[in-house]
């Protein structure tokens, strides 16, 4: 069973990771790897930074803006409110070097709703984050959609507030450029997503480069699609071996690709 409209299809190729000491050549393989970890679970967001954190990582959060406040409308049935963080723990992993992008004020289905209400809810969220979240530059976000579901008037308008967005069309990109604004993603669930995520690995390393942007939430019991804390450990040690591998944050890699 697979949640809403959610694209499970691998096409294209990619893969990076964060390495400060290895630029990304020309006339090389290339693989970037960005996992895209939503919503903002406390428990399992903690546990994944300081996973990657092992390796000398930057992981990839992306935050629902209003998830923490009281009465909030976060609409999926394992949400809980007790479960998410705040922007306290937001701006203490932002320091430890991780990445922080929106992922909308409230996780509304943005494509199906009235498009001057869609547009109020990414301002709201965007506002949120100008005030919460130390340094944040609406024009460097990466604005990933609530159910990687967008609308073409949506993706139209999206560029004049943020640099760009992920929507769903597949896990495995071009390399990013500085033209790159939409960037598509998928995942698998409600059940573990492990063995999915082996299968998008390898068609990323069977093509000469691209670059896999998985869509991924929390660790064990938290989010749709879960994977183990073991699992994300071994697989960052795996990738970190392959010389072509760069293992990064989807803004990041955009702005390592000079944009």
């Amino acid at each position: 069973m697979k949640r809403r409209d959610f694209m499970t299809a691998c096409t294209g190729a990619a893969v990076t990771a964060l390495s400060n000491t290895r630029l990304w050549g020309t006339g090389e393989r290339l693989h970037i790897v960005s996992l895209s970890f939503d919503d903002g679970f406390r428990k399992s967001f903690i546990r994944i930074a300081e996973t990657y954190e092992k390796f000398g990582l930057s992981a990839c959060f992306n935050i629902i803006a209003s998830a923490h406040m009281p009465g909030n409308k976060v609409r999926d049935d394992y949400m809980k409110q007790e479960l998410f963080g705040d922007f306290g723990l937001w701006n203490e992993l932002l320091d430890r070097g991780h990445e922080i992008m929106p992922h909308g004020y409230q996780h509304a289905h943005l494509a199906s709703i009235p498009l001057a209400e869609a547009k109020d809810l990414v301002l709201r969220c965007l506002e949120i984050f100008a005030k919460e979240l130390r340094g944040f530059d609406p024009m460097k976000a990466v604005f990933n959609f609530p159910y990687n579901q967008s609308s073409p008037e949506l993706e139209e308008w999206l560029p004049s507030v943020v640099r760009a967005f992920r929507t769903t069309g597949g896990m495995i990109n071009p390399l990013p450029t500085q033209s790159t604004i939409k960037i598509t993603t998928g995942g698998w669930g409600p059940d573990s997503a492990e063995k999915h995520v082996d299968e998008t690995v390898e068609a990323l390393l069977a093509q000469p480069a691209g670059w896999m942007v998985y869509n991924l939430h929390g660790l064990d019991e938290e989010g749709w699609g879960p994977i183990s804390p073991g699992y994300l450990e071994a697989l960052l040690a795996r990738l970190r071996k392959l010389d072509s591998v760069r293992i990064v944050p989807t803004a990041r890699a955009l702005m390592q690709a000079g944009g």
